[in-house]
């Protein structure tokens, strides 16, 4: 798990309720990130403490982008993203690169 911090709450679908939805400013811990290319290639991520289910549908992860990674977490982020068989390797550094420039 590697820790984050919501930098964007908004634009909440209606098909996940407000107890499943992210805050800003508050902390949280990515479990997995995804690679959606069925969805224009928008990266997305499951978090512990906000897990989506069924009831969510068809969401099942949040935008990667609504995240910041704390600068000293991005060497964990990176094997985080490694461990995930969906990215390649040029997916992977292309989320390194955003990730850097989210780093608080």
């Amino acid at each position: 798990m590697v820790p984050c911090i919501c930098i964007n709450d908004e634009g909440r679908p209606a098909e996940i309720p407000a107890d499943k939805w992210v805050k800003k400013d508050d902390q949280y811990r990515i479990t997995h990130v995804y690679f959606h290319p069925n969805q224009g290639g928008i990266q997305g991520c499951t978090l512990y403490e906000k897990p989506l289910d069924e009831t969510c549908k068809p969401y099942e992860t949040f935008k990667l982008s609504r995240f910041a990674i704390h600068h000293d977490d991005l060497e964990a982020f990176i094997e985080l993203c490694k461990m995930c068989s969906e990215l390649n390797e040029l997916e992977i550094e292309k989320l390194i690169e955003e990730s850097e420039l989210q780093t608080v």
